[in-house]
């Protein structure tokens, strides 16, 4: 499947982004978003826009995205079973 955004020219120089690097990262806003949705694993997300789960990973604090959201319980369940 393939998604295709119709983006002004204006838009593009406005944010001083080469048509490339804006759509890398519009991509990757969008596999961040699905990842912090939990729609998408972290390695299905990074593989989704072509990087490997380590660069997905250290990318998501731009977007504010924690790489681990546990709640409190989960983290205590975890740390329980260390």
């Amino acid at each position: 499947m393939q998604i295709i955004v119709d983006v002004p020219n204006n838009y593009l120089d406005v944010l001083h982004r080469a048509p490339e690097d804006f759509a890398q990262e519009a991509k990757l806003a969008m596999a961040a978003k699905l990842f912090e949705m939990k729609r998408l694993s972290s390695g299905m997300a990074a593989s989704l826009i072509g990087l490997d789960r380590v660069t997905f990973l250290a990318q998501l604090h731009r977007f504010g995205v924690p790489m681990i959201d546990l709640s409190e319980d989960e983290l205590a369940q975890d740390i329980d079973n260390a």
